[in-house]
């Protein structure tokens, strides 16, 4: 009887430690699900600069999405006759201000361009909840847009760079539409259930608790991230890919350039830029010159004829 007496403070204070733990447990799992959460429904910011602010003319346009939605995009001409068009896809949580350096670089190169704010992005319509699946979606929309706007026969020539998600996306949309010849990304993730290129730097402090929360946001999404991982669809396209990549980026690691290039094989090629992060891969010098001759090559017109 002595015995049992003093077994008991000892279960109770076993029970009390194990319930502080399983209490602390389900804490920091909520805590990084609303971390996930919170970044997943994504703070809408709307430009402030346009391309007049680069001396150019172009026209502000609504392009039809998917779900009655519609777009806020810039057509943004190059004067030039039968031009190949790129899309330009800014990355999550941006606008289409982002992609502005990139209109700077290419737009002397020849080409008209589109740029536009994703669906929950920018000044385009809401839709719930933002994704990579959606930004595809939206890619496909404004290829639709421009298939409708030219004027003159045959095949539509047009290409597409994407930056971080936006290239994911656009690696996704070539994939589902083989009107898309060329692909060009820069920081693009393989993988969006990697939680380095999803959550970022400190993908670490979540790590344990991310698993639980991705498949809350795949039931709420109604599919796997697997499934529309760039490296599991990037073989299916038609398309040429030119994959750019920083060494010292942070939020997507460089080995997702190189994972990309060889689920698609000869189709990609990587242009690695050491020193570069996520964010800055446009100020490499040769970046106008490269971007412009992949596209002129790959978008380059029966006959030959290219860009000016």
């Amino acid at each position: 009887t002595v015995a049992h007496s003093a077994w008991l403070p000892l279960c109770s204070r076993q029970m009390t430690t194990v319930l502080i733990v399983l209490a602390v447990a389900a804490c920091y799992q909520v805590a990084v699900l609303l971390v996930v959460l919170v970044g997943w429904r994504n703070p809408r910011v709307r430009h402030r600069r346009d391309p007049a602010a680069l001396g150019l003319a172009f026209e502000t346009v609504r392009i039809p999405a998917s779900g009655g939605k519609t777009l806020h995009g810039w057509w943004i001409p190059s004067g030039a006759a039968h031009a190949p068009c790129l899309v330009l896809v800014h990355g999550w949580g941006r606008n289409v201000e982002r992609v502005l350096p990139y209109v700077e670089l290419l737009h002397p190169a020849g080409f008209d361009l589109v740029a536009f704010d994703a669906r929950h992005h920018g000044s385009s319509d809401g839709d719930g909840y933002a994704s990579m699946p959606k930004f595809s979606e939206d890619i496909r929309s404004v290829v639709d847009y421009l298939d409708r706007r030219r004027e003159t026969p045959g095949p539509l020539r047009v290409g597409v760079l994407g930056l971080s998600v936006g290239g994911s996306a656009a690696i996704h949309a070539a994939a589902c539409d083989p009107r898309i010849a060329a692909v060009a990304t820069v920081g693009a993730f393989a993988d969006p259930a990697d939680p380095r290129a999803t959550i970022g730097r400190y993908w670490w402090l979540l790590g344990p608790g991310l698993p639980l929360a991705f498949r809350f946001v795949e039931w709420r999404v109604g599919l796997r991230f697997r499934s529309v991982a760039p490296e599991k669809v990037i073989a299916r396209a038609r398309a040429r890919f030119l994959l750019i990549h920083g060494t010292d980026d942070v939020v997507v690691p460089v080995a997702h350039a190189r994972r990309l290039a060889w689920a698609a094989g000869a189709s990609a090629r990587t242009w690695i830029l050491p020193g570069r992060g996520h964010s800055d891969p446009h100020r490499e010098s040769a970046m106008a010159a490269t971007l412009g001759a992949f596209f002129a090559e790959a978008l380059a017109a029966p006959g030959g004829a290219r860009p000016a």
